[in-house]
């Protein structure tokens, strides 16, 4: 055994991990991030700040221990200590010789990949405020992560870092110049996902590839990307994981004009609207019933069924914006945990679309359960579209290989 490489993927709520041994020899190819990686559990523990449980599986998704319910876990802190526990057990062999870290926010200055130390830290501390509610989390996992694995080789890999290749004009705000300088611009998120996305697509759609595409990743957190040959040219998401898309917590696009009037005339400072727009808007705040898609496409109240019509619509709306920037449209692809697994938002989503040469395949779109690459519309389609599984952890766990000198 060579050695193992650890990645931390802490969100708000959860934190998943996967452990990979990894070979001596070699580096990951640009397009095959796992050439060298054997995946040997992966897990993630649901519902930090709260009631928790933990699943542990084996590299074939097989249930390695039985699901735990874990009580009250405080915060992401809590949740690595129990997957390290878990992990321990599991592999008592466990040799890790590097910990590859999600961080959601890496700024203006990080591109690529970084490896961790006092000085990055610093660096990414102070972009907290960009990401209060991951940022945070992420850093506490690289600190955690630091005192476990002393020897470990830490590396940062960023959400933002996909979405540098952005010209000018969609990486501004029409404000001063100097607000840009200062780095008010916009980043756009999601980044390590649409890094995977990009990875595969020519292993299951070689011509969509070096086409024109626009990459969904629905979930909690939810946005849209815009690829051209496999580069990122724009992003629904700006400044900060507010912007673009209602979530399930998050707002998503606002008129600047409402928070001025919340501030003005409900006497809302800064934390307040960050709580506001954060944790208590999206598909929860619109719906009054629940943040999770699940619950809202099971519920049958007027608030749950009026919150999806908005996702749907929304999502409608920035996928023809998306296509205007890239002057025509050649695919879209679906992932992340409401784009893999809600066939009916996806049938949603599709069915409004056909003006721009979408024929969706009704049956396979139902057929898919999110397990592996499913094309969903017909052949006849002029516009592919696929649901892909996302697997943001290899991308990390690949990216993170290239930093390690394993004997």
């Amino acid at each position: 055994m060579n050695g193992h490489l650890l990645t931390l993927n802490a969100g708000s709520s959860s934190l998943k991990f996967a452990l990979f041994e990894i070979a001596a020899t070699g580096a990951p190819g640009e397009n095959d991030p796992g050439a060298p990686l054997r995946l040997v559990v992966r897990g993630d523990v649901d519902g930090a700040g709260g009631s928790a449980s933990l699943q542990v599986r084996d590299g074939r998704r097989g249930e390695l221990m039985a699901p735990r319910d874990l009580g009250l876990v405080a915060d992401p802190r809590g949740a690595l200590e129990h997957a390290l526990a878990a992990l321990h057990e599991a592999v008592p062999a466990m040799a890790v010789r590097g910990v590859g870290h999600r961080v959601v926010h890496g700024g203006a200055q990080y591109s690529a990949p970084a490896v961790v130390d006092e000085g990055v830290l610093a660096q990414l501390d102070a972009l907290t405020p960009l990401a209060p509610l991951h940022q945070p989390h992420n850093l506490a996992g690289i600190r955690a992560a630091r005192g476990a694995f002393p020897q470990a080789v830490q590396v940062a890999c960023f959400d933002t870092a996909f979405h540098r290749s952005h010209d000018f004009v969609e990486d501004v705000y029409a404000l001063p110049r100097s607000y840009y300088e200062r780095g008010i611009r916009r980043y756009g998120f999601h980044g390590i996902s649409y890094q995977y996305i990009a990875s595969q697509l020519p292993l299951v759609a070689p011509v969509l590839a070096k086409g024109r595409t626009v990459l969904a990743h629905l979930g909690n957190g939810a946005s849209l990307c815009a690829l051209r040959a496999g580069r990122s040219v724009s992003s629904t998401m700006g400044f900060s994981p507010l912007d673009g898309l209602p979530m399930g917590t998050r707002c998503g696009s606002i008129d600047p004009g409402v928070l001025l009037w919340l501030m003005q005339n409900d006497g809302l400072d800064a934390a307040g609207l960050a709580d506001l727009l954060y944790r208590e808007s999206g598909l929860k705040g619109l719906s009054g019933v629940s943040a999770d898609m699940r619950r809202l496409l099971a519920s049958t109240t007027t608030g749950a069924r009026e919150a999806v019509d908005f996702f749907v619509a929304r999502v409608r709306r920035e996928i023809g914006a998306l296509a205007a920037v890239l002057e025509g449209i050649d695919g879209i692809v679906f992932t992340g945990g409401i784009g893999e697994h809600a066939a009916p938002i996806r049938e949603r989503i599709l069915a409004g679309l056909d003006w721009l040469g979408v024929t969706p395949d009704l049956a396979a779109n139902r057929a898919c359960d999110g397990s592996a690459a499913v094309r969903i519309t017909t052949q006849a389609s002029r516009v592919q579209a696929w649901v892909i599984p996302t697997d943001e952890e290899m991308m990390i766990a690949g990216d993170t290989a290239r930093f390690c000198r394993l004997s």
